[in-house]
């Protein structure tokens, strides 16, 4: 039983489902190119491609932003996970010792408070994250509106 596709487990051929049915997306050239083809009366075409190219910059730089937070503060999480296993490594190590009690009571209180440390430290992190990529959509936001007040302004 041979045919040109490759087989499934059913027997049917595969299809790509990978491939894009759209085919390629359009640049904002092309975008651009084909509006101007209707010549809408009133409208700037090119204006109307230049915002949506600003915003999905915005947009695209939201997004950078977002990820680069995450990534340090992902970063900042696995460095205080290695110092707190080394912590306790060395905790484990002083142990067996006669002032073992006194030892492990003054490294709880000091491990609470770098806990309490690196919690405030790493909330902090993803404050300062989640405001730098809000920022930039804010930011976005009041020069769309600042433009949509000039396009409604009689001429």
């Amino acid at each position: 039983m041979a045919t040109s596709g490759k087989k499934t487990t059913t027997g049917a051929t595969a299809t790509n489902t990978n491939a894009n049915p759209l085919g390629e997306l359009p640049s904002f050239e092309d975008l651009t190119k084909l509006a101007q083809k209707f010549k809408l009366p009133g409208v700037d075409i090119d204006a109307l491609v230049e915002w949506q190219r600003k915003d999905m910059e915005a947009l695209a730089e939201a997004n950078r932003q977002a990820y680069e937070g995450m990534k340090t503060l992902a970063a900042r999480r696995s460095e205080i996970l290695r110092e707190t296993l080394a912590q306790w490594q060395e905790a484990l190590k002083n142990a067996t010792s006669k002032d073992a009690p006194n030892r492990n009571a003054d490294a709880a209180k000091r491990g609470v408070q770098q806990a309490m440390d690196n919690f405030r430290e790493l909330a902090e992190l993803e404050a300062q994250t989640r405001n730098n990529s809000w920022k930039v959509v804010q930011d976005r936001l009041q020069e769309n509106m600042a433009n949509l007040q000039k396009l409604l302004q009689p001429k």
